[in-house]
């Protein structure tokens, strides 16, 4: 155990001495130098603070499980209790750091096919329900800063208290002075100038935690930090992103266009740390009980918000990387443009998925950048399914029923795979970890609101992929013996969505008749 020991020392040692390059740096290229240098004595307390706790979890988990043998039952409950313990501190770390932590704690909670359950549960129960809160001190200061006045006095009312918080942000609600009731989005304050020191600092800790712990690679997550935090919190690019969103279900999407919203955005009231909105009445499309209260057919509602982020990731190539009723989208601070080749890659791939076709699944999976080695467990990974099901050529083989069964198999699956998922995550382009991010949380929704996932999601994914492909195909097409093969292609594939139509109207009808049930 004396390597340990060594280790969490070397650990620490790293922290304290990288601490003043950090703070330094955080002056340097703060927009606000006095305030910096206020938080200049923070940042050595997070990056020492970080560094205890990664080394208090390794340890635990190498004391705790030491002489135990692997597959024992003994084994096993000793290494849930870590797990728990383990979630426990990291979640109290992202509470006591805040901003790009939290964003970190979320992130995790989504990690089903990656991560321990006890981690996925810990971080979802608190993270999306207790992220900071600025004071109306502080709210004031972002103001003055960005309009040069304070809430009360550029809308007639402005209430101090948010209606909601989270990592990067909080919402308040307000009136303008000709009487339009708005959401008003304000950045935390400071959060510019952490952010870069608190990005040096996690890089810190997960560089040395992987020197040391080789099987623990996450530096494809702050690859992904990296790219996808300035946009975050820069509100006028979520501005322009809500705005083109909407043009591109008018001019590419106009069936379901009526469908999918985004709030207006006052932009003599907003700027880079602010963000004004027209305010919406709604329910969280994860909260089945008000959802009901409000006459929508959960069904329903699912199949409207699959068919809204498929058109977005096969046909537009803007993807909202966040999650009939109208579908009002919000938060469009992160977006991902796919390039065409990307774009047509992907939709192949989901194609392959919903059709069983093994060859393609190979092809696409491996062009997005799985590798040959891979390229199941990618097709896993994205499925939520094992291999023998994402091949099986019935139309149910993608559906996951939500229950203790199918938790069971994922969570064996994660942790029989553990090191070659790390690996994939590591191979793939940001662009595709931040599709499955979407997946991810698609995923999550249907779950909510239907309690497992719908055959009908299924052929609504495969329907918009294959027509995306078939679109590519007719653009890229350069002899009239081409465009009619792919004129062909597509009357047999709408031949095939037809015959899944009429399985899935049998499939429902069966199960609607009393006497079906009662023979199931």
């Amino acid at each position: 155990m004396a390597w340990l020991w060594r280790a969490t020392a070397k650990l620490s040692l790293a922290a304290s001495a990288v601490g003043g390059g950090v703070t330094a740096a955080l002056i340097a290229t703060s927009d606000d130098p006095e305030t910096a240098l206020k938080l200049c004595t923070t940042v050595p307390h997070r990056l020492f603070r970080n560094a205890v706790t990664a080394a208090n979890i390794a340890f635990d988990y190498e004391y705790s499980l030491w002489g135990l043998p692997e597959g024992s039952s003994e084994r096993e409950r000793i290494k849930h209790e870590v797990h728990l313990r383990s979630a426990r501190k990291l979640q109290e770390l992202c509470f006591m750091n805040g901003g790009i932590y939290i964003k970190l704690g979320q992130h995790l909670g989504q990690l089903e096919y990656l991560v321990p359950e006890e981690y996925v549960w810990t971080m979802r129960e608190s993270m999306l329900n207790k992220c900071p809160v600025s004071s109306y001190e502080q709210i004031c200061d972002v103001f003055k800063r960005e309009l040069g006045d304070t809430p009360d006095n550029i809308f007639s009312e402005f209430d101090p208290v948010p209606i909601a918080s989270a990592s990067l942000a909080q919402v308040h609600v307000a009136r303008t002075h000709d009487g339009q009731k708005v959401a008003v989005k304000v950045q935390h304050a400071h959060m510019t100038d952490t952010a870069a020191s608190d990005h040096a600092t996690v890089e810190l800790v997960v560089n040395t935690l992987h020197r040391f712990f080789p099987s623990f690679d996450y530096r494809w997550l702050i690859d992904e930090i990296s790219e996808s935090l300035p946009k975050e919190l820069d509100f006028l690019t979520e501005a322009k992103n809500s705005e083109r969103c909407l043009e591109n279900f008018h001019k590419l999407s106009p069936h379901i266009a009526n469908y999918v919203y985004a709030p207006k955005v006052y932009w003599n009231l907003s700027t880079s740390k602010l963000l004004t909105m027209e305010f919406m009445e709604g329910a969280y499309v994860n909260d089945v009980k008000n959802i009901q209260k409000l006459g929508i057919n959960l069904h329903e509602l699912s199949i409207l918000v699959s068919q809204t982020f498929a058109e977005m990731m096969f046909k537009h190539g803007f993807v909202h990387c966040r999650t009939k009723p109208q579908l009002i989208l919000l938060d469009h601070g992160l977006y991902k443009e796919l390039d065409v080749q990307t774009r047509t890659n992907y939709a192949s791939l989901w194609k392959a998925l919903i059709f069983s076709d093994s060859n393609a699944i190979k092809e696409y999976s491996t062009k997005l950048g799985a590798g040959e080695d891979l390229y199941a467990l990618f097709a896993g990974v994205l499925t939520m399914r094992p291999w023998n099901r994402v091949v099986d050529p019935s139309m149910d083989h993608l559906v996951i029923q939500g229950n203790d069964s199918d938790r069971l198999e994922l969570q064996m699956y994660a942790s029989q795979y553990f090191n070659e998922i790390s690996e994939l995550l590591r191979r793939l382009p940001r662009v595709i970890l931040l599709m499955m991010k979407t997946n991810d949380c698609l995923r999550a929704v249907n779950n909510s609101l239907l309690q497992g996932s719908s055959l009908e999601t299924f052929f609504i994914i495969g329907k918009v992929s294959s027509e995306a492909v078939i679109e590519a195909k007719l653009l890229q097409s350069k002899s009239l013996l081409t465009w009619l093969n792919v004129k062909l292609d597509k009357i047999l594939l709408e031949v095939r969505l037809w015959g899944m139509q009429v399985a899935l109207w049998l499939l429902q009808l069966r199960k609607a008749l009393p006497w079906s049930n009662q023979a199931l």
